[in-house]
């Protein structure tokens, strides 16, 4: 567990020390502990306590299989869900740019250099080399509050994550690849694939891993309404 001295980590510092790492060592993470940040994670609130979230985390030989699978197959398949609205717009699309030219600079890929930039974002499918590939699905027939409910779910785990050591990357990548991911993980017929996550230990040394994405200040998207003072 990460630490301050001998005081333990606080919610403000996981939240600050979150990040999406793109490049993991290969350490294996015992399944008690995956067990009980999913389980821990569980507390999370969801709309009238319905607990839409279905998970699923992989490791070793079926993760292999599944990295395998997934290699043979690079252009994906027919997603159920676009990650993006078509045409998106300002400032999300500036925004969406401005991270895509930062992630790519800090590994020295330019603009131009398409085929590069593809292979970056093959490395997705193998999970950045995480030891563990989490998956988060849900009843299918369920609506976008359950879907909020998922991501505050998924959020939770990324902090528990943080305080025992471990760092993640959340991966919407995997929605190319619902045919696949659901026969590898069996899933029901009336569940679907939301997102994939990376769990594992940061790479400290890889370039990648310094990108600490920007945040616009609290006054493009905030307001403080009839307060005093």
């Amino acid at each position: 567990m990460r630490k301050q001295g001998c005081r333990k980590m606080n919610v403000s510092e996981a939240v600050a020390q979150r990040m999406s790492v793109r490049a993991f060592k290969p350490d294996p993470v015992p399944a008690e502990v995956v067990r009980d940040i999913l389980e821990r994670a569980a507390k999370a609130p969801s709309g009238g306590n319905l607990q839409p979230w279905r998970v699923y985390a992989l490791a070793g030989a079926p993760l292999e299989a599944l990295k395998a699978q997934v290699a043979a197959n690079p252009f994906g398949e027919e997603p159920e869900y676009d990650v993006y609205p078509p045409n998106l717009w300002d400032p999300f699309r500036t925004r969406r740019f401005q991270n895509g030219e930062d992630l790519y600079a800090t590994i020295g890929i330019p603009r131009e250099d398409k085929p590069a930039r593809l292979r970056q974002l093959a490395r997705n499918g193998t999970f950045f080399g995480a030891p563990v590939g989490l998956f988060f699905c849900l009843d299918r027939k369920l609506g976008p509050p359950q879907w909020a409910d998922v991501g505050m779910y998924m959020q939770t785990v990324m902090l528990l994550a943080i305080e025992r050591g471990l760092d993640t990357c959340a991966q919407e990548y995997w929605a190319r690849y619902p045919k696949t991911v659901a026969e590898a993980l069996k899933l029901p017929e009336d569940h679907m694939l939301f997102s994939g996550m990376a769990l594992g230990r940061r790479d400290p040394d890889a370039p990648i891993n310094t990108l600490k994405a920007a945040r616009d200040p609290f006054e493009a998207w905030g307001e403080l309404i009839g307060f005093e003072g």
